[in-house]
């Protein structure tokens, strides 16, 4: 089978995808292969108690689809139900082929298409594609961060990472153990608080964490006058604005912006809570991911003495439970490793050119969304300080204008040029989160220059990717027969 593009995963990306190939390149053919046995990504991978956005509904929803419900931060069937939705308004279900794995892509130069291997099941089959765009997310979905720990084999329990999260899983009156501090522990502890008999979440160093309204009320009170699309519109700005704005100041005024934070933490939990040791980072504010908290769920567990903190760093795990350094000891009868996700640039797809493996980290990025020296291929990696979805979506859009210009020049083939000047030893994100620093080697790098430069500035992509004429002299458009 052949098509014209076949995007890559069927999560938010996919489907942003499949949405504006529809409406603004109706004269391609596509498809959307998904190697899972349903689509929705993320939101349908994690099952983990409390499961949730950690950013707002009016900006992680698509800009085409207003979300129209009272909570802005939302659960994740939710936010699955939601994606179905958009499917089925937008009639992409009939270009969505599930349980299609992707093994491998390997561009032919000699008849500019994508080669690609594919597991239907238990079947391997080939299609072909003249342009590839990786929807697929950013991590393994197969293979998390799962550090070993010492003794590990002589805990009693059970041991089970988010990714994985069961319906076996039984936490009722039983002592629970959350490791780590970032937004999936963060999620978990409040979630099963109230039915476990203890829950102690257990950092080697604390994040950030900030507490805001699961309900927007300014939302609420606008969709009494307005028509929802208009107060969805207004909302979603008005969050991409703040969001600007207070990246913007955490990253001028640091301090200032700490001291707000841990501020409103010892409001939260009070003068006899240690603040300093439990929630206050080493690193500036924004450096690393900002953690929610919806409606003070984790401080109020904490207050209500049904969840713990622990600061310090595992020495071993015991029988039952858990030895730090210090001496203490934390008791378990079930430990979750939240302990984050494995960095993935390729979808866990083998791509190659021409026979040779790409080396992703040996490429430039171009607008944070296609590879120097890489043809008719394109990536949807989202923001890291803003919601994934409007990176996403503007990424999208770039691809749909980017085909119609092929069209229009007559071209079958387009490349960013592998532009020796540009060349830089910068990170593709500038972020200082575990995950980050572990995955940089395999993705790729950003140069010392646009388009070469990865922003992640929402504002500044707005004008680059939607407003602006994308011909570029970085950009090579030919076909096969001219070179």
């Amino acid at each position: 089978m052949h098509k014209d593009v076949i995007v890559i995963g069927a999560g938010i990306s996919g489907i942003a995808a499949g949405y504006n190939l529809k409406k603004t390149c109706s004269n391609k053919s596509f498809a959307i292969l998904e190697g899972r046995n349903s689509l929705g990504g993320t939101w349908d991978l994690f099952k983990y108690p409390g499961i949730r956005s950690d950013s707002d509904m009016h900006t992680l929803g698509f800009r085409f689809k207003p979300w129209i419900h009272d909570k802005s931060i939302a659960d994740g069937p939710a936010i699955l139900e939601y994606l179905n939705e958009t499917v089925d308004e937008f009639s992409l279900r009939e270009n969505i082929f599930l349980n299609h794995k992707v093994l491998s892509a390997n561009w032919n130069t000699d008849k500019s298409v994508w080669e690609l291997v594919i597991n239907e099941g238990d079947i391997q089959k080939s299609m072909s594609c003249n342009f590839l765009f990786l929807c697929g997310g950013y991590y393994s979905y197969d293979n998390p961060h799962s550090p070993s720990f010492s003794n590990q084999e002589n805990f009693n329990g059970e041991i089970v990472h988010p990714q994985f999260w069961n319906d076996d899983i039984n936490f009722i009156n039983k002592n629970v153990a959350v490791i780590g501090s970032g937004a999936t522990a963060i999620t978990i502890v409040p979630a099963i608080a109230n039915k476990a008999k203890h829950v102690t979440m257990v950092q080697r160093s604390p994040s950030y964490v900030v507490s805001g309204a699961s309900e927007d009320s300014l939302n609420k009170f606008l969709r009494k006058f307005l028509p929802i699309k208009v107060t969805y519109f207004l909302i979603r700005w008005r969050n991409i604005l703040w969001q600007s704005y207070t990246f913007f100041l955490s990253r001028r005024f640091p301090e200032r912006i700490k001291k707000q934070i841990l501020d409103m933490v010892k409001e939260e939990l009070g003068d006899n809570f240690d603040v300093d040791k439990h929630f206050t980072p080493s690193y500036k504010p924004w450096d690393q991911r900002m953690c929610l908290v919806p409606d003070s769920d984790l401080f109020l567990a904490i207050k209500n003495e049904k969840a713990s903190v622990v600061t310090d760093e595992i020495d071993s795990f015991e029988a039952d439970g858990i030895l730090m350094k210090s001496g203490e000891k934390v008791a378990a009868d079930i430990i979750v490793t939240a302990t984050g996700i494995q960095l993935n640039a390729l979808n866990d797809i083998d791509v190659s050119i021409d026979g040779n493996k790409l080396n992703v980290h040996d490429r430039l990025t171009y607008k944070g969304m296609m590879l120097s020296g890489v043809p008719n291929f394109a990536i949807s990696f989202g923001y890291v300080n803003a919601s994934w979805t409007l990176r996403a979506d503007l990424t999208c859009e770039y691809v749909c204008r980017l085909l119609n210009l092929m069209d229009k020049k007559n071209v079958h083939c387009c490349v960013p040029i592998d532009d020796e000047k540009a060349y830089g030893d910068d990170d593709l994100i500038d972020f200082t989160s575990g995950y980050v620093r572990r995955g940089l080697k395999m993705m790729p790098r950003q140069g010392n220059k646009a388009p070469w430069k990865n922003y992640q500035n929402y504002l500044k992509d707005i004008f680059a990717v939607r407003l602006f004429s994308i011909k570029d002299t970085n950009l090579n458009f030919y076909n096969t027969k001219d070179n």
